[in-house]
């Protein structure tokens, strides 16, 4: 009778170890979850205020007297107003979006 008693002692120590490992296992899966979608999060951010830091920098530095009445940059290389520099820079927004 006392080897059964033993055998169901050691039966629930062993259950109750093997819980303790997989609660440990679950938590650390759990956490580094949370931590990459931390990282993930964060980037995107990051990268939406890059984007719009860009747009903002182009909106910036495109001249104001080679811009038509509409807004658009003149895009005839005949025009005495006719900006290389800022027909570029649109270009380059253009392809960036």
């Amino acid at each position: 009778m006392a080897a059964s008693g033993v055998n169901l002692k050691v039966l629930r120590y062993s259950a109750l170890g093997a819980g303790v490992l997989y609660g440990l296992y679950h938590q650390r899966s759990l956490n580094t979850q949370f931590k990459m979608n931390d990282l993930t999060r964060k980037y995107q951010a990051e990268e939406s205020l890059i984007a719009t830091a860009k747009a903002e920098y182009t909106k910036k530095t495109m001249p104001g007297e080679s811009k038509t009445a509409g807004g658009d940059v003149i895009s005839d290389p005949n025009d005495p107003k006719f900006d290389l520099e800022a027909y570029l820079t649109m270009k380059m927004a253009d392809e960036a979006k």
